[in-house]
């Protein structure tokens, strides 16, 4: 990925805003304006006062004066007020829309993505980098710009009410200035990233342990986790401090400079004074300048520093956005209506990024409406078959086709709006069990939940809830044991009602009668013409199916009816008869 500012990204969110950004910009400008005038005023009003004696004080032109120093200094923050007003809507506007598309592109990143990130860390990014928009329209608006152009303008009021000498010191001294600021920013820089890349590694570690925190019980590692944790911190913080100590040297350096050049021009102002060439006017319009110029700059450095974190912030969020999809619709491809659900293998060959070869030139024959039972030993590639079916991987070689049409020449939508999955590890939202099982078809009524959690063998165990169908699942489904998030998982998906059925291990956590139960549920399920596919690792729960697959190593080494695979002496035979022993 090219090295690059990321920060031009933000160019098409900002053109949605680009009035609101021109009025507000105007708006600086005026503001800014008003801000200079106003010692001009003052500067006017002291030589009036300190030339004028007796009854010759010209009481309306200080009443004016007056007046015009409560305009200029109330429409300095009046203005201010204004910009914000108009500017809220695009610093809120814009960190809305990126956040929007940010999260929109990582749920459509394949399972590889998410399989290789932490999610502390992705989090920690998006949060950083939203946060960062915010910070960029205020310094921006709000500190840098405003102090940029106030620089100008006091410089052209020193140029043209001042001797040359007046421009030349304070041009110098703020070009000396802002470039020690950048250069030392800029290497400090390197620094911050560092710093940040630790508190990342720090936050995954943390997030990691506490959704974890019952296998750190079990294993009775708490400490193990606390000095683990610590150990990143005393990492970050080491960064952290030597960090600060650089931008402790920054803000003495820039004091340094900024004192020397404000002595300089207050030295200047008082040779003018004392040979009569500037008045006290004068004299108080140059140190009140001064003193308006002295103090943002002081800040500038800091300023600056937030810019360029804020600035690398939004780059890290933005990179996310630049993660490209290896698994995207075909130009064309069509939707899959009302499939009937024959699904068919060919020759597939696939491999993970490791170069693990996985399925080694599978083929297997789906009909509609019929059962299939995946088999085999642990690794032989039978979940890899549903990932793939589901196009949350492509197959490396081969092809698998719906109806006969192959899946990448179907949009993703609608080939998993068509497949009804329960995998193996399940995952339940931090919701009711109510909304758990709505998810498989958001806006179902309650009469068709009830019904799915029936049929899941569910319902009772609900309704024995003092929340019944309101209790909370906890985060990952924890309130619930591994057997109660399975059957939820499962009435969710009978819910969804989809003509392909797929189980992955999905009884592997229930007791005999409940895995029975939901056995006869699933049988019943697919006699209503559903196309069922269940990877299974206990062989009684598949006896009735149509056809059973053998998988090993990748390949199909046997197919056919439980009856017939019994009389041919191979692996399934073997592994019936080793279960059935086991059993006894």
């Amino acid at each position: 990925m090219k090295k690059r500012s990321y920060l031009f990204m933000l160019l098409p969110y900002l053109s949605r805003f680009k009035w609101r950004i021109i009025i507000s910009l105007a708006i600086v400008v005026a503001g800014r304006l008003f801000s200079v005038t106003n010692p001009y005023v003052i500067k006017e009003l002291v030589d009036t006062l300190a030339e004028s004696t007796g009854f010759a004080i010209d009481i309306r032109y200080l009443a004016v004066l007056v007046l015009l120093f409560f305009m200029l200094r109330w429409g300095t923050d009046l203005l201010s007020g204004l910009k914000d007003y108009i500017f809220a809507k695009v610093t809120v506007g814009v960190k809305r829309l990126v956040s929007l598309d940010v999260f929109s592109h990582l749920l459509s990143l394949p399972v590889e993505f998410h399989t290789e990130q932490a999610t502390g860390g992705v989090a920690r990014k998006i949060s950083r980098g939203t946060s960062a928009i915010s910070s960029l329209s205020f310094f921006l608006t709000g500190s840098i710009l405003p102090t940029l152009i106030e620089i100008v303008l006091v410089l052209g009021i020193f140029i043209t009410l001042f001797p040359p000498i007046f421009g030349l010191v304070f041009g110098i001294f703020v070009v000396i200035y802002v470039a020690f600021t950048v250069i030392v920013t800029n290497r400090r820089q390197k620094l911050l990233l560092e710093t940040n890349k630790r508190d990342d590694r720090g936050s995954e570690q943390s997030i990691d342990a506490l959704m974890n925190y019952e296998t750190v019980k079990y294993f009775t590692n708490e400490e193990f986790e606390f000095k683990r944790y610590e150990s990143t911190l005393k990492r970050w913080a080491d960064m952290a401090i030597v960090s600060t100590k650089k931008g402790a040297n920054l803000n003495m350096g820039q004091g340094l400079i900024l004192t020397a050049g404000l002595t300089a021009l207050l030295a200047l102002a008082v040779r003018e004074y004392l040979n009569g060439a500037a008045t006290v006017g004068d004299f108080v319009l140059i140190t009140t300048y001064l003193n308006r110029v002295a103090i943002p700059l002081s800040f500038l450095g800091m300023l600056y520093r937030r810019l360029k974190e804020s600035l690398a912030n939004v780059d890290e969020m933005f990179k996310l956005l630049e993660v490209e999809n290896d698994v995207v619709d075909r130009a064309g491809a069509k939707e899959l209506e009302n499939p009937e659900g024959h699904i068919v293998l060919t020759d597939v060959v696939f491999g993970y990024k490791d170069n693990r070869s996985v399925l080694k030139g599978v083929s297997i024959d789906i009909p509609a409406r019929s059962s299939v039972a995946l088999v085999g030993s642990s690794g032989s590639g039978k979940s890899t078959v549903s990932k793939l079916l589901l196009r949350l991987y492509d197959v490396s070689g081969g092809e698998i086709s719906i109806d006969g049409a192959d899946i990448r020449n179907i949009t993703q939508v609608s080939l998993r709006r068509n497949i009804g999955v329960v995998a193996q590890d399940t995952i339940l939202f931090n919701e009711t069990i109510f909304n758990n099982i709505q998810y498989g078809r958001p806006g179902a009524g309650e009469e068709d939940i009830v019904a799915a959690a029936k049929l899941a063998n569910i319902h009772e165990f609900i309704e024995s809830l003092p929340e019944g169908y309101d209790t909370q699942v906890g985060e990952r489904g924890v309130k619930l044991s591994g057997g109660e998030k399975q059957r939820v998982a499962i009435a969710r998906m009978l819910l969804k009602d989809p003509p392909i059925l797929l189980f992955d291990e999905a009884t592997a956590s229930l007791d005999s009668k409940s895995e029975r139960r939901i056995q006869d549920a699933i049988k019943s399920v697919s006699q209503k013409g559903k196309t069922t596919i269940v990877i299974a690792h206990r062989l009684s729960t598949i006896v009735d199916f149509d056809k059973i697959v053998v998988l090993d190593q990748g390949k199909v080494i046997e197919e056919g009816t439980h009856e017939e695979l019994l009389k041919t002496c191979g692996a399934y035979q073997k592994l019936w008869r080793l279960q059935n022993s086991s059993q006894k």
